[in-house]
């Protein structure tokens, strides 16, 4: 890489569910380090569910706020990698979003809107222009976000395509009913908390409880307004309603999935 090209350093984030027990993060730090050795990379997460595209969507959606404007945000979930799904990047108000369209930034984009997106298409910035049909991540988005954070262009990255043609992935919406809100589960933590698609603006200030697996749970604002091993709902510190359990595990007690109903009840 010239240096015109690593002339402006943007700081770079990483997502993955590629876990730490094989050599995926690594190899790509490295392709970023071929790439420019001088970008800082943080690492968001790379304990993300195999697959699970929903827990990667809560997970950068709710990271990106706390980012410098101008960062990269690299995230690799791709099941459908070596399939026809694109291969893009997107940039919006606060930074730069670079991975699979799958409906992995459809969060961050539910907040903020796109400026512009490409499709990746220009193999200069590819690692090779014969990428592996499992690896795009190594060999497509690692040098690209590298390129990117490096200070190259977007447009330069490929072909222009329309924000709004972006796959979305649908988790359900809350609506309000006469007396609350209906809404689902939309991820769960490492803690076992159950974090829904309520966000806190319907509970502030008000007295309220979670129905949910049959349980009228009650509205608390920490985890220490119930005995231990109590079940409770509280707004969380992402911001959104959530079950939990003092010192436990609310997703193994209730056996409540993704997408799982709750309804939060005004009193």
């Amino acid at each position: 890489m010239s240096e015109q090209r690593i002339g402006q350093q943007r700081l770079m984030t990483f997502l993955s569910d590629f876990g730490d027990r094989d050599i995926y993060v690594g190899v790509m730090k490295g392709v970023i380090a071929q790439a420019n050795p001088r970008l800082r990379v943080i690492d968001l997460t790379h304990q993300i569910p195999p697959q699970d595209i929903a827990a990667a969507r809560f997970c950068l959606m709710n990271a990106y706020p706390y980012f410098p404007v101008g960062t990269v945000h690299l995230a690799v979930v791709d099941p459908g990698v070596g399939s026809k799904r694109r291969a893009i990047a997107v940039e919006f108000a606060q930074g730069f979003l670079v991975g699979p369209d799958n409906g992995i930034f459809s969060g961050v984009l539910s907040q903020t809107l796109a400026i512009a997106a490409v499709e990746l298409t220009n193999l200069n910035y590819w690692r090779t222009p014969q990428p592996s049909n499992n690896f795009h991540g190594r060999d497509i988005f690692a040098p690209v976000a590298a390129s990117l954070a490096s200070g190259v262009p977007l447009k330069q990255l490929g072909q222009e395509i329309d924000p709004a043609s972006l796959v979305k992935l649908d988790i359900g919406e809350c609506k309000q009913t006469s007396n609350g809100v209906v809404g689902c589960i939309q991820y769960i933590d490492h803690f076992g908390n159950l974090v829904s698609n309520i966000p806190a603006s319907y509970v502030q200030g008000k007295t309220w409880y979670v129905q949910a697996a049959g349980l009228n749970i009650p509205g608390c604002k920490a985890y220490s307004d119930v005995n231990l091993g109590e079940i409770l709902a509280l707004v969380g510190s992402h911001g959104w309603v959530e079950i939990a359990i003092n010192s436990g595990n609310a997703h193994s007690q209730l056996h409540l999935d993704w997408q799982a109903p709750l309804q939060v009840v005004l009193t």
